[in-house]
């Protein structure tokens, strides 16, 4: 009895530590949905012209990556320099401030510079999480954790889709702000990883945070590399396939076009669905990899299904993205392989860089849809990307080793 009170206490701190990450979690999904959401209308209220709307929001879409790559290496060295809780909370109040100001620019300059600084408080924040999460709990359990904080936030889309669609542009963003700012809150109670206090106090002589020992020696790399690969697929199927769903459309000649928020709506509803049922999975049959596989050939089967039977309705289409959302929810899977892969030193770096660069694979993703799309056309330059995207994330895989159950107290030489 004695132990009960000091074990409670830790067990409330664990739960405090997945709720604000998972909120986080999911105001950062919310504000990069809310984007492609409102980018139309927004640019139309500030006077951008019809012709120029795919080249503003194109402006404005890669600021927004460009500062998620380069905001994904800052925190991620400062994650394994200054701590895990330092940058889970400085990242959420940088998005919190930028989106605030994103519903109050008067200029398309302005707009871009905004978004940039979004994109690098967005790139934190994920990563940040996960780490945390993944070195308070158990081994045995962590995969529960990192699971809630997947599927909590993957729900920030559909949130996004419904304030996007129904209130001002302004005011969606100053709600994605309000969030984030109240989530900061909830920051007392919220303990440091016990991990990262003890390689900070005792280990002072290990380099901590150096983002280009990631690439040697050789097999660190590969195992980086490899890590990163597994996740393409994901944003495969919702940058292209669901993010170009009206162009697909009429390829496709559907009578009915579909809408790229409905199928977004769609699809992260399936995200929700596959991300616990993956995370739920992994921690069922012990294994990471094994679930992951699974996923990917559930993944090659519906962006199949899209091409030979999304076309006959709207309906069947919109039940296709949903499958896709559920085949592609395997993030939660991903991110704690990324944490599980690499030592103390360099948890928070790996980690945090990695889904960045997996959503920053979009712009290769995208440019060689277009490279592709004059000889083969919209729908052969879909289905050719999305068959090297997934040999390539099978191939990365098969070399990655299984981390269900490690012990997460080691060091990376």
């Amino acid at each position: 009895m004695a132990d009960s009170g000091p074990t409670r206490g830790v067990t409330r701190a664990i739960s405090l530590a997945v709720l604000v990450a998972a909120l986080g979690y999911f105001v950062d999904i919310y504000d990069l949905i809310l984007f492609s959401v409102v980018r139309v209308k927004s640019l139309k209220a500030l006077g951008v012209p019809e012709p120029l709307l795919l080249d503003k929001g194109l402006l404005l879409l890669n600021m927004q990556m460009s500062g998620m790559l380069l905001g994904g290496i800052l925190w991620g060295v400062l994650g394994d320099k200054r701590g895990r809780l330092s940058v889970l909370f400085g990242s959420i109040l940088l998005y919190s401030v930028a989106n605030i100001a994103n519903g109050l620019v008067t200029t398309v300059a302005a707009y871009a510079a905004l978004r940039f600084l979004a994109g690098v408080g967005l790139a934190g924040e994920l990563g940040a999480g996960i780490t945390l999460v993944s070195e308070s709990m158990s081994k045995e359990h962590r995969g529960y954790g990192t699971m809630i904080v997947a599927t909590i936030g993957i729900l920030g889309a559909v949130v996004a889709v419904f304030v996007g669609e129904t209130f001002n542009w302004r005011v969606a963003y100053f709600v994605g702000g309000g969030l984030g700012l109240g989530l900061l809150v909830l920051r007392v109670g919220v303990i440091e990883s016990g991990m990262f206090q003890h390689l900070k106090s005792k280990a002072q002589h290990v380099e901590r945070g150096n983002f280009f020992k990631l690439f040697v020696p050789l097999a660190r790399a590969r195992r980086y590399v490899a890590v990163i690969l597994i996740g393409v697929p994901i944003w495969f199927v919702v940058g292209i396939l669901v993010t170009l769903s009206k162009e697909f459309g009429e390829a496709m000649h559907m009578t009915v076009v579909p809408t790229p928020a409905r199928a977004v709506l769609f699809s992260y509803v399936g995200l929700a669905i596959g991300d616990f049922g993956s995370g739920w999975l992994s921690q069922r049959f012990r294994s990471r990899r094994r679930i992951v596989g699974a996923f990917l050939v559930l993944t090659a089967l519906f962006v199949a299904a899209y091409f030979v039977v999304g076309a006959r309705s709207l309906g069947v289409f919109y039940a296709v993205c949903l499958a896709l959302g559920v085949s592609t929810g395997y993030w939660a899977v991903f991110v704690t392989i990324a944490s599980e892969q690499f030592g103390t030193n360099l948890r928070a770096t790996a980690t945090t860089t990695a889904p960045n660069f997996v959503r920053g694979a979009v712009v290769l993703l995208t440019s060689a849809f277009q490279l592709a799309k004059a000889p083969l056309g919209v729908v052969g330059s879909g289905i050719a990307v999305g068959a090297v995207t997934l040999l390539v994330a099978f191939v990365a895989l098969a070399g990655l080793e299984e981390t269900y159950g490690k012990d997460l107290d080691f060091l990376e030489p």
